[in-house]
């Protein structure tokens, strides 16, 4: 007569108090990291190419937003203009437009990039402390120009949007 058990002939079967494959897991041997990129980490842990490629990326988006926006305008123009004058101001305004944006996130960029940066390495501690001293040094040094109410103003709202905005992302746990 066939046996009817579930099990294949020939195979063991599982110890008692032992599970599926399922419910069993392996532990991955830790792997180290190559010297390229222990290499690259070092080199982006420098405050200098931080806040460098901060800049760069801020102006990109100050260039963008300011192109989108430039689009969105509705100028003035005279009834006067005909319709490749009118397209050539429209031109100029979202230019200008789009470099003063480009100039003002990449400055905003590389300041708090590096305040951050050097903070964090003067604490030797990664937290939100950090981006709120960040946020206050860009704030008040944007906002200068202002006298020193601004300087304070400024300092105060970029730190409490950094802090908020570091919240929401909850980057430091």
């Amino acid at each position: 007569m066939a046996d009817s058990s579930p099990e294949p002939t020939g195979a063991t079967p599982a110890p008692v108090g032992v599970g599926s494959d399922e419910n069993v897991t392996q532990i991955q041997p830790i792997r180290m990291p190559t010297i390229e990129e222990i290499r690259a980490q070092e080199v982006w842990n420098n405050c200098a190419v931080r806040a460098v490629t901060s800049g760069v990326m801020g102006g990109g988006l100050g260039l963008m937003m300011g192109l989108f926006l430039g689009a969105l305008d509705n100028p003035i123009t005279n009834d006067t203009m005909t319709a490749r004058q009118q397209f050539v101001f429209t031109a100029k305004q979202m230019g200008q437009r789009s470099w003063n944006s480009c100039k003002t996130f990449a400055v905003m960029g590389l300041v708090f990039s590096a305040a951050e940066c050097i903070v964090e390495k003067a604490r030797a501690k990664h937290d939100t402390t950090n981006t709120a001293i960040a946020g206050c040094v860009t704030g008040g040094s944007m906002s200068a120009r202002g006298g020193p109410k601004a300087a304070c103003i400024g300092c105060a709202g970029f730190a409490t949007f950094s802090v908020l905005i570091e919240k929401f992302f909850d980057r430091h746990t």
